[in-house]
């Protein structure tokens, strides 16, 4: 039996890695190469919140196994695993997480021992984040703030090159921050959240109320869904939108305006020297990000006497999460092992 040639460091280090993206409908893996182009994709549909973590560590292995069984690619380096919730400061266990079953998972040692690989566990949209900074939109930046507008918002903090996660691990929760005291009730409790004006389920309700008071303006709208205004989403009123219709353009200079009113508030904390809009809500264009701007220099402190942030859209869509999941699983694996080659050295 012929010996395999024993690998370089180097040439472990080049090797893929698989990145995993658990959102509240897919979960979407992909084999990822060191410039963060997507080899190979696995997809399955994300079990029920009322499935048993189980049921989601064996969706996850799936995927990790069809990935691995792809002949060209069976050596994988490690997994990042981008969720959707709070992740712990260890990048180990996911504390809570809205669309599953996750309480305190301890999810990356479970993975580790049913895949046998190194396994890394990140906030969804920190792995967005990163995989802008090291391919897309934020190349070569190192003060970036990641703002991702879907059903909510959430959003990542990139300072000094690395990413802020907090002292629990949980910042970047950026669509709590209270932007209307007493407004609209928010799904965490409070009132007046950002993510109340600024995220889909903003322009959806407003789309819908504009149709339901019978609004001229709404007529268009109400065409596209045969008169009811149930039936509008967050992609019909884009379309719309991007077709001209009056009053989805105008919903999107509403959206847009509050998206700047929190980016002004993000700058007075964080000073970045650029903004990422990535999520759904950002397919508008700048139907959504030249309002945004607008926005943001009428709110900013110190207007007209301070360098002004870049408001750019991502680049790289919904492939961010898992390409930047698997970025930062290639990372600390490269570093464990320098860490491990070095001890055998006794260095």
């Amino acid at each position: 039996m012929t010996e395999r040639p024993r690998e370089s460091p180097l040439q472990a280090w080049t090797r893929p890695a698989i990145g995993i993206d658990i959102g509240g409908t897919k979960v979407a893996a992909g084999l990822v190469d060191t410039d963060g182009r997507v080899l190979q994709r696995a997809r399955r549909e994300t079990p029920h919140r009322s499935k048993t973590p189980q049921v989601v560590e064996d969706t996850i292995a799936e995927v990790i196994g069809e990935l691995r069984d792809h002949n060209a690619y069976r050596q994988v380096m490690a997994v990042g695993i981008g969720a959707a919730g709070f992740v712990d400061a260890t990048q180990s266990s996911v504390l809570f997480a809205p669309h599953l079953s996750w309480r305190h998972e301890p999810l990356r040692d479970a993975m580790r021992r049913r895949v046998g690989l190194p396994v890394v566990v990140e906030n969804d949209a920190n792995a967005a984040l990163w995989a802008e900074t090291r391919f897309g939109a934020a190349e070569g930046e190192d003060a970036v703030v990641c703002v991702n507008l879907g059903t909510g918002i959430g959003g990542g903090v990139l300072l000094d090159g690395a990413l802020y996660r907090g002292r629990f691990g949980v910042a970047g929760e950026f669509g709590h921050m209270q932007v209307v005291p007493g407004g609209h009730r928010c799904e965490c409790g409070n009132r007046g959240c950002w993510e109340q004006y600024a995220s889909g389920n903003a322009l959806v309700r407003e789309a819908r109320e504009l149709a339901s008071a019978g609004s001229p303006v709404a007529h268009g709208l109400l065409e596209l869904v045969d008169g009811d205004p149930s039936r509008i989403n967050g992609p019909l009123v884009t379309q719309a939108a991007k077709n001209g219709d009056p009053a989805a353009v105008e919903l999107f200079e509403d959206v847009g305006r509050w998206l700047g009113v929190g980016l002004a508030n993000l700058a007075a904390a964080f000073d970045p020297g650029l903004f990422v809009i990535g999520g759904g809500v950002s397919e508008a264009g700048e139907l959504l990000l030249t309002p945004a701007r607008e926005g943001f220099r009428r709110q900013l402190t110190g207007r007209g006497f301070r360098p002004e942030a870049r408001v750019v859209r991502a680049q790289l869509g919904n492939d961010a999460g898992l390409i930047g999941a698997a970025d930062l699983a290639r990372d600390r694996a490269r570093i464990f092992r320098r860490r491990r080659h070095r001890s055998r050295r006794g260095l």
